[in-house]
């Protein structure tokens, strides 16, 4: 029966939910990526049609304008990669990265969240349609990635915040 073997383990991974994390160390290389690391969530928006501007110039739009950033707190209002400010309500981040079509902040101690958790704003078009997806991930669990109550706050709060980030995108990708 296909499928079936998969029941298990969503089982499995729904008991591990329920119970909370193991104590665990941090992975190395979560900086770089998601990949081998504690995976929270990954959400995509479209920025609508902009025929005319490159990922390239709608991160730059962003990075450069960070007070669009709709939780940019005391953040200066264009960020460079290393830089460390405090987003709205005193959650210190650092810039760790800038690339062409995305940038990644981390959550430092302090942070409401953790710290160590990573989250990465990438931009692309196809066919003229832009899209914004933000993947955030963790080096660690943390006593909130557990709680099912506590995750799902956060998500959906994350799932919010960034969507007003996208609708803020979506028009200001015209001046880009």
């Amino acid at each position: 029966m296909p499928g079936f073997a998969a029941v298990p383990v969503a089982l499995a991974l729904c008991a591990g939910l329920l119970t909370g994390p193991a104590v665990a160390e941090p992975r190395d290389g979560c900086r770089a990526g998601p990949s081998g690391c504690y995976g929270l969530y990954t959400y995509g928006y479209s920025l609508g049609l902009h025929p005319f501007t490159s990922p390239h110039a709608v991160r730059a739009q962003l990075t450069d304008h960070f007070w669009l950033f709709p939780v940019s707190g005391g953040c200066p209002s264009r960020i460079r990669a290393g830089a460390r400010c405090e987003l709205l309500g005193g959650n210190p981040v650092e810039v760790e990265y800038i690339g062409n079509d995305f940038f990644q902040i981390n959550t430092l101690p302090g942070h409401q969240l953790g710290r160590g958790m990573h989250i990465r704003f990438a931009f692309s078009r196809t066919l003229g349609f832009h899209t914004l997806t933000v993947r955030a991930w963790q080096d660690r669990p943390s006593d909130c990635t557990g709680e099912v109550f506590c995750n799902g706050v956060n998500s959906a709060f994350a799932w919010g915040t960034w969507r007003v980030l996208a609708q803020t995108l979506r028009l200001s990708a015209y001046a880009a």
